[in-house]
Formats: C-alpha cells, structure tokens, sequence
C-alpha cells in the first residue's frame, strides 16, 4: 500500500512564493502530496497546487495581481488594506468557492482573536477561509466570521502539523522564514519581521523534529514579507535549495 505524504506550509508574506521552489523541486523527485496543510501565504499557496494549477502558473498569477496596492488603502479602519485584489482571485480561480471540493485535502490555519484559539477550516467557504488565514494583524482589515473575528493564522500557529498527524504515514513541513544574520543596518521593518518570527520559531523547531522531512531555505529573512519584487529569486533561491538536498528528502520518506 502507497504510503501517504502530508505536506505542511508556514506563513511568510510574500516569502510564501518560496514554497513553490520546494514544490516544484519535490515534483520533479516525483514525490507525490496527499493532504495540505497551511497557514497565511501556505494556505494560499495550498489552495492553489490542491486545486490542480502548476507552480508556474501560480507564480505567474502571484506577480501579476497587486495585494498591497494603494487601491485597497483603508482610511479610519483597523487595518491598512481592505483584501478585495485576494477575493478577486479566489472568485477567479475557485469560482466553486468549497474547501472540500479541492482534489488534495486541504486544511487552512486562521487566529480566533476573540476567544484566542486556532481555527482549522477543511471544508466549507474557501474564499472566506484563505482570507482569515492571511490577515496579517494591523495591515489587513479583520474577517468577521460567525460571530467572531479571524486574523493570520500565523499568530497561534505558523508551522500546522497538527491536520496531518494521524492521516498521512509521512510529514514533509516547509518554513519559509529563516532568519539571517548577516546583516549591518536594522530598519523598523526589520525589526518587526524579526520579533515576530523570534516568537515563532521556538514552536517551529519544536514541530520540525516531528517531521519526517523538514525543508528551511537559509537567510529568507533578505527578502521582505511584503516585497514582491523578488518574487522569481525566492522561487529559484528554494527550487536549488531543494534539489540539493534531494538525497535527504527521499531518506527521509523512505523512497530513496
């Protein structure tokens, strides 16, 4: 019997792209994914390969929509940015708007800020679900959902094994927000992207030891959570990454 392979997806921004190297990089190693599971930008990027689309595809709709243009501005509410460009796209590419309709099982991770607990979606409004998962606190306008309120997933949980443990034989878990320190200038950008994943990462590594396969692209923190300028160099920059360490992967799943 073919064993079953969960594939986990943090948080990151627009660091999010770099999931599709490492995915791109482990179809060609022929390994197939079973079940999803994501938080933020890896339940977008989830949602996207569960439904079927290609990583260059997906790239290729990344850097066409703007999700941080100044159209979606917010004046007087709490967030910077409303996220009607994310609902566009989701209307477009998953006009059937149903979690459970997706052809990988797929989980999506979002922050109950009012009774401050995860929420787990696998089935129901997809288009609703994406965006709780990636309302980044303070930058987006919040989602209000069945009488609470939903943020980015990443809050309480950024690393989600959690849906896959107990269906999957084996865990591949992606994070996408290494933090480099090779670096001289710290700007309040910085130091912000750094307080938050420090606060992150302990929960990360503790996780990543329970993965069969645990996949970090080194120094992501170079690239902003924000700056989809460098979209195609992170995207590259986790592909290579990936493929070199090929070895380990398929020692890993016990394939090699």
């Amino acid at each position: 019997m073919q064993q079953k392979i969960g594939l986990t997806l943090s948080g990151g921004g627009a660091r999010g792209i770099a999931h599709l190297g490492v995915i791109k990089a482990l179809q060609e190693m022929r390994i197939g994914i079973d079940r999803i599971a994501g938080t933020s930008a890896g339940a977008i990027i989830g949602a996207f390969v569960s439904a079927g689309f290609k990583t260059d595809e997906i790239l290729k709709i990344a850097k066409e929509k703007t999700f941080f243009g100044f159209s979606n501005l917010l004046i007087g509410k709490p967030g910077l940015f409303d996220m009607k460009t994310f609902e566009e796209v989701y209307k477009a590419y998953f006009p059937h708007n149903a979690i459970e309709k997706l052809p990988i099982p797929l989980t999506i991770v979002a922050t109950d800020i009012v009774n401050g607990e995860v929420k787990y979606f696998d089935q129901g409004d997809l288009n609703q679900a994406l965006k709780a998962s990636s309302c980044v606190p303070l930058v987006f306008q919040p989602v209000k959902y069945d009488g609470t309120i939903l943020l980015d997933g990443g809050i309480l949980n950024n690393f989600p094994i959690e849906p896959l443990k107990g269906n999957c034989d084996k865990i591949i878990g992606v994070h996408v927000n290494s933090l480099s320190k090779n670096f001289n200038e710290v700007h309040m950008k910085d130091l912000l992207d750094r307080s938050f994943h420090f606060a992150l990462n302990k929960d990360v590594l503790e996780k990543s030891i329970k993965c069969d396969v645990f996949i970090e692209p080194p120094n992501m923190s170079r690239f902003g959570m924000f700056d989809m300028s460098k979209l195609d160099e992170m995207f590259e920059f986790a592909y290579t990454f990936t493929k070199g360490i090929e070895e380990d992967i398929l020692k890993g799943l016990g394939t090699e």
